[in-house]
């Protein structure tokens, strides 16, 4: 017999009712009324809360969690995460901004990315951030800028490590990378940070992302100890700071399963108790983005036109790529895949059958590549209906081209 296909994880985090999907408690029609118009982001607060508990119930008390808010820069997601997360990591002036707008310790702030400005590493010196460093320049130009304000700019390494972390959707380390510096460099650097008296408090290494294998998560995790270990013997001050990354994938594409946390949660208690013992001023920290935060949002978008090419159905949605590359599968798929959707204002209740069909759902814009979902199995909807993707939480507003053809920007909200 025939396998069956595979078919996408439950998105059972959002319940239903009398037909409408709920989001933050509201009926999917009641809460695009509210926002006034689709397309639109909807985040969960209680979900966000929620994930934020689970994972300091799984993992080590000992671990500090770290909010990579390149995953979702919204403000009022920013506001809120910075009251449950312990820190937040930044990747530009621009978040910077948004991150101590709501109320971040500057303390717990780094500031990571393989391409800082001269002005982004004076605004990080005078607001008291960890900059990461990642190149030879960046070391010359904080002790300028140090000088200058008469503060010591503190700085960690991002390592570019010599392992990859296996089965990642995305590799940041290993090989020859942009990110970073290269590790077997890394003692040469330590020695200039040194001679220029800057504040050096540890090292940042992130193998990869969006991994679903706990198993490789740990090997990364492992090896990235191992390696900061090492290099400790190289550095100016004891390791306060060793941030060994993330890469906790969330559930997109069909066949894929949740993230087993439980060996984690091990290995870190493990890889906790050895840096009691073998580097007993360092805090380790954990920096995610999209496991925090994509679960927890939904794109939504009406549809405009129902269409039949040679007898596929196609629906038109007033929203697309412009808003959600990742869904469009243009930022890095291979292959496209469909993200899990659904009609949410015809969401199936119990001993009520509705109608179903393979459908299409295609954005508003001039070009072919403007595909949200591929032939999938769908109640039938009709213009007016809601078309709803899941695991939208992430990588979604800030990551799309949205001035593309012109078409009206997305509203963002947090209910």
């Amino acid at each position: 017999p025939a396998r069956p296909l595979p078919t996408h994880a439950p998105m059972t985090q959002f319940a239903a009712a009398d037909g409408q999907l709920l989001i933050g408690g509201l009926p999917l029609e009641h809460l695009a009324a509210r926002v006034g118009h689709t397309p639109c982001y909807a985040d969960d607060r209680a979900l966000l809360t929620g994930r934020v508990g689970e994972l300091r119930a799984a993992l080590p008390a000992a671990v500090k969690l770290h909010y990579a808010m390149k995953a979702n820069p919204m403000p009022a997601v920013v506001g809120l995460l910075a009251g449950l997360v312990d820190g937040i990591d930044v990747a530009s002036a621009g978040e910077l901004k948004i991150a101590l707008d709501a109320g971040a310790d500057p303390h717990e702030i780094s500031f990571a990315g393989p391409g800082k400005r001269d002005g982004e590493l004076r605004q990080a010196v005078a607001a008291g951030v960890l900059v990461n460093l990642e190149s030879f320049r960046e070391v010359g130009v904080l002790a300028a800028v140090s000088a200058e304000l008469d503060m010591p700019a503190r700085v960690a390494v991002r390592v570019n490590p010599d392992f990859e972390l296996k089965g990642s959707g995305m590799k940041m380390g290993g090989g020859a990378k942009q990110f970073g510096v290269d590790a077997e460099e890394v003692p040469r650097l330590l020695a200039d940070i040194g001679a220029a008296g800057l504040q050096f408090e540890g090292f940042h290494l992130f193998a990869g992302s969006q991994n679903l294998k706990a198993e490789a998560i740990c090997e990364a995790q492992q090896k990235s100890w191992a390696l900061a270990r090492r290099l400790a013997d190289c550095a100016p001050a004891p390791i306060r700071f060793l941030n060994l990354g993330g890469g906790f994938g969330i559930p997109y594409f069909p066949g894929e399963q949740r993230l087993d946390l439980a060996p984690i949660s091990a290995n870190l208690a493990e890889l906790a108790a050895r840096t009691a013992t073998e580097m007993p001023a360092t805090e380790l920290v954990i920096e995610l983005g999209r496991y925090f935060v994509g679960e927890a949002g939904v794109y939504v978008t009406r549809v405009i036109d129902r269409k039949i090419s040679r007898g596929q159905v196609f629906l038109v949605v007033d929203g697309g790529l412009n808003h959600h590359l990742s869904a469009s599968g243009n930022f890095g798929q291979v292959i496209r895949k469909n993200y899990p959707v659904a009609i949410g204002n015809r969401m199936e209740a119990t001993g009520r059958e509705t109608e179903r069909e393979s459908a299409s759902v295609v954005g508003p814009l001039c070009t072919p590549l403007d595909v949200l979902a591929e032939r999938m199995d769908l109640p039938a909807a009709q213009p007016g209906d809601l078309v709803v993707i899941f695991q939208s939480g992430a990588y979604g507003a800030s990551a799309s081209p949205q001035a593309f053809l012109g078409h009206p920007a997305v509203v963002e909200v947090l209910v």
